[in-house]
């Protein structure tokens, strides 16, 4: 019976640390991260990750193509993964700085605030699924839906707010407010601006084009009055 009941207790430890390593790939995550599940979907290295380091990263004086300080990048895949290990968020060198509680050392730098809890999931979940270089992922965006918070605050979060807020705004552009996102879209500028039109500077400043699904999101939302909802 002691023998029965000593293997009995070695398959449930078994059956806990699998369970385990299960529903957290990558080992246990930070405080506040939400690990991503057996058989989630992978996160889109085009869509969901590379616009945050473009934005709030890749900016003049910082880690854009010209400044490169401390001779990093990212604008690009290939220069980001000079400070990623896929699989392996703790030896990330790009996500110790995400995550450094000092604010002399974490990224991006002050007056610019820290990236959102839904921007630090979306790179754990990148690194953790092997921080693949994936691309033209936009099948999953549906132009029927077009609400503020739905779809436009999101897109704004991921690729324009990190240089348009704090003080000063990058173009004297706050987009971290509702007011003033309707402000200059009923303006015409935010949409001549990222789709790229005649006469308005391009943005994402640095990165790519939005996706042409997010720029008609943007646009049907424009012309249906920019309601905040």
């Amino acid at each position: 019976m002691k023998q029965f009941g000593f293997l009995s207790l070695v398959l449930a430890l078994l059956m806990t640390a699998c369970r385990h390593e299960t529903l957290i790939p990558g080992g246990t995550p930070p405080n506040g991260i939400t690990p991503p599940t057996v058989g989630a979907s992978t996160i889109c290295f085009e869509t969901n990750v590379l616009p945050i380091f473009v934005s709030n990263c890749a900016k003049a004086g910082c880690h854009d193509a010209i400044s490169k300080a401390d001779g990093l990048r990212y604008d690009n895949y290939g220069e980001i993964m000079n400070t990623i290990r896929p699989n392996r968020p703790d030896n990330s060198d790009a996500w110790e700085a995400i995550m450094e509680s000092r604010s002399d050392k974490r990224m991006p730098k002050p007056p610019a605030q820290p990236l959102t809890k839904a921007q630090k999931d979306s790179i754990y979940k990148w690194i953790v699924q092997g921080a693949l270089n994936t691309t033209n992922c936009s099948k999953n965006c549906d132009t029927t839906l077009f609400t503020y918070t739905g779809a436009v605050l999101p897109t704004l979060q991921s690729s324009c707010i990190g240089c348009h807020s704090g003080t000063p705004a990058a173009g004297n552009v706050d987009l971290s407010t509702y007011a003033n996102v309707r402000a200059v879209s009923l303006s015409g500028l935010l949409l001549g601006v990222i789709s790229h039109t005649s006469g308005y500077k391009q943005m994402p400043q640095g990165g790519n084009k939005l996706p042409d699904c997010k720029i008609t999101q943007i646009r049907k939302w424009i012309e249906a009055g920019a309601q905040n909802n």
